[in-house]
Parts: C-alpha cells; sequence; structure tokens
C-alpha cells in the first residue's frame, strides 16, 4: 500500500514536470524568434497569424533575458522597398534643405593671431571706448585705415602677429604727430634713446619717430626682441610700456610667469597693468567694429612715389614742383621738422603724391640752386641782432627787416622767431632775386695750407657759435661741406660752441 502511494506521487511529479517544461518553451520560443532572415519576404497563412498559440492562465510569466540582445529591426520602406532603392528614388539634396550649423553662424568672434582674453578688465574698457571714450576712438578707427595696409606688410615681413598694429591705436591713436610728457614721439611713442637704438634718426632737421612706416619697422624689430625675451605676447606687451627691465625685476621679485598674475602683484605701476587690457579691448574693437557699434569711414590708404633729394630743397618748392599743396608734401613727409629736406643728407627719400614722379622729373631740373630754400626760421639768442643776424645768413639787411615787419634799426628780443628769407620763388619756380653776396673774411689768416687743397691756398678761422651748422657756415663763405669736414676732421659732422673753425679762403661750391 505504501508502495502504491509512492508511485502514485512520483508520477504525478512526473507528468506535472513534464508539462511545465512544455510549457516554459512554448514561452520561449516563438515563431518570430525561429524565423531567419530569408523568411522575412515569406507569406504567412491567415490562420497562424489569427490563431497564435496560447498560454495557459496559470502559466508562470517568465521574465525576458536580460543578457540577450534584441534583434535589430531591418530598415524597409513601407512599400518594402530596400535602402539602396529608397536613396535612388529620393530627389538630390538641396542647398536650402542643409539645416546651418547655428554655433557657427552665431559666432561673429574674428580670427586673433595673438593671445586675447575676455575678462572682467577688458569689458570694462570696451565699454569705456564705446560711451565715454568713443568721439576719439571713433576719429583713432577711421585714422587706422590710412597706415594699416602698410603696417601689416610691416609686421608680416618679419613675421610677426598682424595684430599688433593696434597697439598703435592705444599709443597715439594712429597720429604721427602725437607727442606724449614723457617726450616720447610718434605712431608708436618711442622715446629717443630706444628709437637711436632701432636706427630712426632724431635731430634738429629730422625726427623718424613721426614716419609711419621707418617707425613701424623699428617697432617691429623692438616687439620680436622683446617676445625672445619672454616668449609671451602679453608680457612683451607690457614691457613695450614699462620696459624689459622693469617686467623682468617684477618677474624675479613674484615668481610669476604669467602677466596676469604678475599685474595682480603690486611690482607693475597701474598704467602697466591696464596697458594689456586696454590693447585687447581696442583690438576687439577694432577687427569686429559694427558689433560693438561703430559705423565708420576709414581715410583712405597711404599711397605715394618716392623721389631722391640732393640738396636741402624747401617742401614749398616741392610742392609747386608736383603741383600739389604744400599740407599734401607735409602730410607725407610727417618727420620733415623744417618744412624743408635736411642737410648732410644725401639723396634724401622724399615721399610725393602718386602718379607724379614723372612731372618731378621733369620741373624739378628747371628749379635754380637759389630758389630751392625759400624761409627758414630763426630763434633769436641773447645778443643777436637785425645786423648780426643778416651777416650770419648772407641775407640783405632791408631784406631781414622787410620779411618780419620790422625796421632796420628796431631791437629784438630774446626767443623772438625771425623769418629768413634765403630765396624767392614766383609760381614757376624761377628766381626774382639775385643770390646773396659773399660777405668779406674779417678773420685771422693762417698761412698754414689746408689738407686737400692746392698748395698755397690760405685758411681763415671761424668761432662756432650756439646754433651754428655747417650748412650755413659753408653758404656763409660759400665752400663745400665736404671741404670743411675733411680740413677740420669732423668725422661726427657735429659742432660744439666756441670751437675754432679753419676755413678755406678760396673753394668753389659743388655743382
Amino acid at each position: 500500500m505504501i508502495f502504491r502511494k509512492t508511485f502514485t506521487v512520483l508520477s504525478i511529479l512526473f507528468l506535472g514536470l513534464a508539462w511545465g517544461c512544455a510549457t516554459h518553451k512554448t514561452a520561449l520560443i516563438s515563431p518570430a524568434s525561429l524565423a531567419s532572415p530569408s523568411s522575412e519576404n515569406q507569406v504567412q497563412k491567415p490562420d497562424q497569424a489569427k490563431n497564435p498559440p496560447l498560454m495557459s492562465e496559470n502559466a508562470p510569466l517568465i521574465p525576458e533575458n536580460p543578457f540577450i540582445p534584441a534583434p535589430v529591426p531591418l530598415l524597409s520602406s513601407p512599400s518594402g522597398d530596400s535602402p539602396s532603392q529608397i536613396n535612388q528614388e529620393l530627389p538630390p539634396l538641396e542647398e536650402t534643405d542643409v539645416e546651418e550649423d547655428t554655433d557657427e553662424k552665431d559666432s561673429e568672434e574674428p580670427v586673433y593671431d595673438i593671445p586675447i582674453v575676455k575678462n572682467q578688465t577688458v569689458e570694462n574698457y570696451i565699454s569705456y571706448y564705446q560711451n565715454r571714450n568713443r568721439p576719439h576712438f571713433e576719429i583713432w578707427l577711421s585714422r587706422s585705415g590710412r597706415y594699416l595696409p602698410v603696417m601689416k606688410e610691416v609686421f608680416k615681413s618679419f613675421d610677426l602677429p598682424e595684430d599688433l598694429v593696434f597697439l598703435a591705436l592705444i599709443e597715439s591713436g594712429f597720429n604721427p604727430h602725437a607727442y606724449s610728457r614723457s617726450k616720447a614721439a610718434g605712431a608708436w611713442q618711442f622715446m629717443k634713446p630706444t628709437a637711436k637704438k632701432y636706427g630712426l634718426r632724431v635731430d634738429r632737421w629730422i625726427d623718424e619717430r613721426r614716419d609711419p612706416i621707418k617707425s613701424t619697422y623699428a617697432a617691429a624689430k623692438y616687439l620680436k626682441d622683446l617676445y625672445s625675451i619672454f616668449g609671451s605676447w602679453p608680457l612683451a606687451l607690457a614691457s613695450y610700456n614699462a620696459g624689459e627691465g622693469k617686467v623682468m625685476r617684477a618677474m624675479a621679485k613674484t615668481k610669476a610667469e604669467d602677466f596676469w598674475d604678475l599685474s595682480s602683484t603690486r611690482y607693475l605701476r597701474p598704467e602697466t597693468k591696464n596697458y594689456v587690457p586696454q590693447f585687447m579691448a581696442a583690438t576687439i574693437i577694432a577687427k569686429n567694429p559694427e558689433k560693438y557699434g561703430f559705423s565708420l569711414e576709414y581715410l583712405e590708404p597711404l599711397k605715394f612715389d618716392t623721389v631722391l633729394i640732393d640738396r636741402p630743397t624747401d617742401l614749398r618748392v616741392l610742392a609747386r614742383v608736383v603741383h600739389a599743396s604744400y599740407e599734401t608734401i607735409k602730410e607725407l613727409n610727417p618727420e620733415l621738422r623744417k618744412g624743408m629736406t635736411p642737410p648732410l643728407y644725401p639723396n634724401y627719400p622724399l615721399r610725393i603724391p602718386e602718379g607724379t614722379k614723372s612731372l618731378f622729373d621733369e620741373n624739378f631740373k628747371k628749379v635754380s640752386e637759389v630758389t630751392k630754400v625759400l624761409k627758414q626760421k630763426h630763434r633769436v639768442k641773447r645778443g643777436e641782432t637785425l645786423l648780426s643776424i643778416s651777416k650770419r645768413f648772407g641775407v640783405p639787411l632791408q631784406d631781414l627787416a622787410d620779411s618780419n615787419s620790422l625796421g632796420p634799426t628796431d631791437k629784438l628780443r630774446r626767443g623772438q622767431i625771425l623769418i629768413i628769407p634765403l630765396g624767392k620763388a614766383n609760381q614757376t619756380g624761377e628766381s626774382t632775386t639775385i643770390a646773396p653776396p659773399k660777405p668779406p673774411l674779417k678773420l685771422g689768416a693762417s698761412s698754414r695750407p689746408c689738407p686737400g687743397c692746392q698748395r698755397g691756398h690760405r685758411v681763415a678761422f671761424y668761432r662756432v657759435k650756439k646754433g651754428d651748422s655747417l650748412y650755413h657756415i659753408s653758404k656763409k663763405y660759400n665752400v663745400e661741406v665736404a671741404s670743411l669736414v675733411k680740413l677740420n676732421r669732423l668725422q661726427d659732422r657735429e659742432l660744439k660752441a666756441g670751437s675754432r673753425l679753419r676755413i678755406p679762403k678760396q673753394n668753389t661750391r659743388l655743382s
């Protein structure tokens, strides 16, 4: 009896186990999972579609295996076409159908070739240039159109970032005549020692710091040297303002190697700390002025021809030669301080309006030597009179008095400016006066022959006065400058007040 009950229980358990296995297999295996990819296009029988295999209500729900990935559906169209057939039937893509890159479109920031940072200080200066300093900044931007093309070419020739040209925007507003309280001059605001170090001539006749092209070459050399020292443009720009020595000492004290870290210390002046942010703000606006509300009309780019002037020549004479105004010639040559080309500068390169070189070549050779220098200004020194000045410059006393609305015996005050009429010219450029006569040589004579002169010629001695030049002395005694230099061994061609000059009594003027 016990054996029969045990057999019955085992049979029931075995039948239940078999039934459960069959039910579990039905739940895991469906016709869709057994179908192969090739059976996709086979037609399914209607009764199979209507009567799928049923599960018992009491069958346990078996979750899907999470480690078995779902089958990837095949790409097909509603009509059953393949992807290649779909691509062939679609019309070609038009440009208007392409979605634009909104990030690139909305970004109007230009490309900078030097590091530009937009921190709060830079933003403050942008606002300052937009609002409080707007009238001046508009003039600076407008003036930049005259010099930017040639300046960029200079920086490009030195393999320097072209955006460095905007340094002149905050230095001078691109004004070649700018002059600071610290005696820095020109568009790049060079001090005299730095200017001479980088090859610019600065004297009473010429100041090449005002030359927009020559000074840009000097600025490019200087900036390249600064970058080679610091290896960072922000530090190089700070050094341009404060000097490389001060920046190097500040870096040594603070151990800072970044401008922004250095500017947070007390070892830089506020002017230098603000200098780099000012440059960055000006550059940001200058490269995209419309974005910041500036509607500008830029000046025409600088264009000119160059001619060589062999003698000191008044710019008014040169203006008549090329049928231009004196202001035009002066604007093209802002480095000339006296209104004439400098003496002791053979073949001086003078800029004239573009397209007038042939006119210059035709007319300049017709101008006589007397009319090449018209007038010169002279500041009266202590003890000078009209008579002494007339003798010094070889000008008739009455002509000197008439040119200054004075009487021949009127007294002069120290510091008074006199106009010295060295020659007169009419509109055709021909002389209307006779060259002034040579003043008599009253100085003591010597029997010593001058070097380079013919044997037997004598020399005279002249005591140099303050303000004298070799050019004026040569004109006064009708001698060549080269003879004076050789005779007195003036290697640097500089005169010292009180020194004696030997002057040959017989010489001829250079033709």
